[in-house]
């Protein structure tokens, strides 16, 4: 696909597959069309690398914070579970809202979580609604020991943020999933692999090894969920998308 904005002309001429098609410079059409570039070029760039919460780096774009924060207000899950640590800018980013909720724990699974993370992590406020568990997120004691943690009338939420490989993704799901309430959700972090792929600071086989082929071989697995965006409960905008990192991510269980 070839985008050529010209400021002057105030035009976006979108070809792709043997066709064009001139826009209006402050349309929807060129603004999705910016938009996926965007995306895609941050991604490259590390954009998202350039955020902390509260103090501790959090890796994400700020788009995906707010909608998560949007879905966790909606839910209000006593439990999030999340796979991948890393830093712990995500577990106190949960752990906050859950925080100014008034309720609920953040369950953090991460195969190494190191030293220095693991001091700052323990430190902080937030992590009187934290719980850390160190061991591989689909080893079956880790699996159990995380069980045990979550009681029978629990409202759970489940994100995963840790080995992104469609493999790994899988076997989350399968450990994972049916610990999700009805009408709660599991968000799989990073799908934009497959949209990035071929461009620098990619894998080579990004084309098939990522989440979203994970996500829908589970989806046709698993009727009992369902493919969804989290509804925006405010929108003015002129049907701007969502500038995201998991494009094909939200799984919603149904009611």
């Amino acid at each position: 696909m070839r985008i050529t904005l010209d400021t002057d002309a105030r035009t976006c001429v979108i070809e792709a597959d043997g066709t064009a098609a001139t826009h209006d410079i402050f349309s929807r059409e060129a603004f999705a069309a910016v938009a996926d570039q965007w995306v895609k070029l941050g991604w490259v760039q590390k954009y998202s690398y350039g955020f902390t919460w509260l103090g501790r780096p959090i890796i994400q774009l700020p788009d995906d914070m707010i909608r998560i924060q949007e879905a966790i207000f909606h839910i209000q899950p006593d439990i999030i579970i999340e796979t991948g640590v890393a830093h712990g800018g995500s577990l106190i980013f949960y752990a906050s809202i859950m925080e100014m909720i008034g309720k609920g724990q953040v369950i953090g699974i991460d195969i190494e979580i190191r030293p220095h993370n693991r001091t700052a992590i323990e430190a902080h406020p937030m992590m009187k609604r934290i719980t850390l568990v160190e061991g591989s997120s689909t080893a079956p004691e880790t699996v159990e020991a995380v069980r045990a943690m979550v009681g029978p009338e629990a409202k759970v939420m489940l994100i995963l943020d840790s080995n992104h490989a469609r493999d790994h993704v899988a076997a989350e799901l399968e450990a994972y999933a049916d610990l999700v309430t009805p009408g709660s959700c599991i968000l799989s972090q990073d799908g934009v692999m497959q949209l990035v792929a071929g461009m620098p600071r990619t894998g080579d086989d990004w084309t098939d090894n990522n989440p979203i082929t994970a996500v829908k071989a589970f989806l046709a697995r698993h009727p009992e969920f369902e493919l969804r965006q989290q509804k925006r409960p405010f929108d003015e905008t002129l049907g701007t998308p969502d500038c995201s990192h998991h494009p094909v991510g939200w799984l919603w269980r149904k009611p």
